[in-house]
């Protein structure tokens, strides 16, 4: 089976690290195959407007909690940041806070 050329390189925030070291295993198993959703498909989530627009999200559901991953993609260098995950409360003025550090990821 040949590599295929155009692979798509994954980079975590360390925000992202330190959220998934919460999870369980079997969290932690859903939220990896939802990863590979993305990476399928990066355009599968809600790309947002404004002071988020380099942001990404995909919202599915976790132990029946609807859960948002935020990451960026960036298509030109084939690169997919994973930015966030969490409950939706309070999730998008959290983002806010840590934008210019996740623009500094990003570039």
């Amino acid at each position: 089976m040949s590599e295929e050329q155009n692979e798509i390189s994954v980079y975590e925030s360390r925000r992202f690290e330190k959220a998934l070291k919460k999870l369980s295993e079997v969290e932690l198993r859903s939220v990896e195959d939802e990863i590979d959703r993305i990476i399928a498909d990066p355009e599968i989530g809600e790309q947002k407007k404004g002071d988020l627009s380099h942001l990404w999200v995909h919202k599915f559901k976790l132990n029946s909690k609807q859960v948002l991953l935020g990451y960026s993609w960036v298509e030109n260098k084939l690169a997919l940041y994973l930015l966030n995950i969490g409950s939706h409360e309070n999730y998008y003025q959290g983002m806010k806070k840590s934008r210019k550090a996740d623009l500094k990821i990003i570039k």
